[in-house]
């Protein structure tokens, strides 16, 4: 029996949603660990899109149980409008299939603002945050002055908790000469949205207990990827949690020897979206053919995506940082029509090879790339099924990625159709 955690090797967009859905159908429980409805999951099942920003994978498909761990920061407001939206598409959610951690932080429409006021600032470093007050719920959380979900079920304590968090933003705000937030209006919304997220809370750490006890397969879900990890990422241009494999454990409470494989998502190419370093970022008619075969536009902002060649140096960094067992490689078919492919297999970084991505940002935005060339295999990979009717410059291409970044290639994605799929290893019973 095995506990799998699904995670971005690169720098989000990877494709985890297609593949966890995917997963989903061994599995008996999903769970979201860490992020916010910032990083979107599109699933496309039987010709039906659905997209997903703060739910688990695991809620479009019956008899599962979808969960929402205290690692996650959640907008209460978002959060019911997408629960909303995905019924009218007829899912049934509801208290028995959905759970929320009744430790997990609440995003306020004072995270949001302050996101947005920052970002727009001449003063600041520009982030490219979605502005949706992620990193803002998390500087709160770990200030410890955050309102959590347990906070909503006393009137009196949340009236406490927001004097508290509303003395430290209105301070901010008038620095930054913007109009305080009343304190009334703030705890008014709250106590009307309370019932409808509450119904919902649950202790997780102790459901995914009960559940460890009866054998079922549970399949952890990340959210973005490893390289905007704000340990192990292209720091300062990264998310505000831990992206990495480790977090499902401390983003629900689990226990490290819950997790039995870690399962790498990694595009056949790289894309990032938002400010920060990127050295195999193509500014040129490659870049904007990927882009346009890749469909590179986010799910929740519809932001359009930078496009480069696949890093190996990146990927292999990941794997090793994030314990990666095994990866599943996505969007082969993107490639399908370049007559030359490359692949960075080290920088030059003033001079000197190097074969890891340095943790200086200015060295970040300094390193080249280093190149091996493949031809390509000009012949369509879409919807292909195994492994042996992939063409041979393909096969090539992914037997040198896996031995380059140290990790098998335990599935292939052909195209954003679920049973588009090779499997080669199947994580739940390796």
């Amino acid at each position: 029996m095995k506990n799998v955690v699904v995670v971005g090797s690169q720098w989000g967009d990877e494709g985890k949603g297609k593949i966890v859905d995917w997963l989903s159908s061994e599995a008996d429980v999903v769970v979201r660990f860490q992020g916010g409805h910032n990083a979107g999951h599109t699933l496309v099942i039987d010709g039906k899109t659905y997209k997903l920003r703060l739910l688990p994978s695991g809620i479009v498909r019956k008899n599962k149980i979808s969960i929402i761990g205290n690692g996650v920061v959640v907008d209460p407001w978002a959060l019911i409008d997408e629960i909303e939206e995905i019924k009218k598409e007829g899912i049934d959610i509801n208290e028995k299939n959905l759970f929320l951690s009744e430790a997990a932080t609440l995003i306020l429409p004072i995270h949001r603002e302050l996101d947005s006021i920052r970002e727009d600032s001449d003063k600041n470093l520009k982030i490219g945050t979605t502005r949706r007050g992620i990193g803002p719920a998390y500087e709160d959380k770990a200030g410890r002055r955050s309102i959590r979900v347990i906070d909503l079920i006393s009137e009196q304590n949340l009236d406490l908790k927001l004097t508290t968090i509303l003395e430290h933003h209105n301070s901010i705000r008038r620095g930054m000469g913007v109009k305080e937030y009343s304190k009334q209006k703030l705890k008014e919304d709250l106590i009307k949205i309370a019932p409808k997220i509450l119904k919902y809370s649950k202790p997780i750490w102790k459901k995914i207990n009960e559940f460890k006890k009866k054998d079922k397969k549970i399949l952890f879900e990340g959210a973005q990827g490893i390289l905007l990890d704000v340990d192990h990422g292209t720091y300062p241009f990264v998310t505000s949690s831990n992206t990495v494999a480790s977090s499902a454990a401390t983003g629900t409470g689990c226990g490290i020897n819950t997790i039995n494989y870690i399962l790498g998502i990694t595009k056949a190419y790289t894309t990032r979206v938002g400010e920060g370093p990127f050295p195999t970022e193509l500014k040129n008619e490659n870049g904007e053919k990927l882009g346009v075969r890749g469909k590179e536009f986010g799910t929740v902002t519809s932001r359009k995506r930078r496009c480069g060649w696949f890093d190996g140096v990146l990927v292999k960094q990941t794997i090793k940082t994030s314990g990666i067992n095994g990866i599943a490689l996505t969007k082969l078919d993107v490639l399908d029509e370049f007559e030359e492919i490359n692949v960075c297999i080290a920088y030059n970084l003033n001079g000197e090879k190097i074969d890891y991505l340095p943790a200086s940002s200015e060295q970040q935005f300094k390193v080249t790339p280093i190149y091996k060339s493949f031809k390509g295999w000009n012949s369509s990979t879409c919807g292909i099924k195994k492994f042996s009717d992939l063409p041979k410059k393909a096969q090539e291409y992914i037997k040198f990625i896996e031995d380059f970044v140290e990790a098998k290639v335990s599935a292939i994605s052909t195209s954003p159709e679920r049973k588009d799929t090779i499997l080669i290893e199947d994580p739940f019973n390796v």
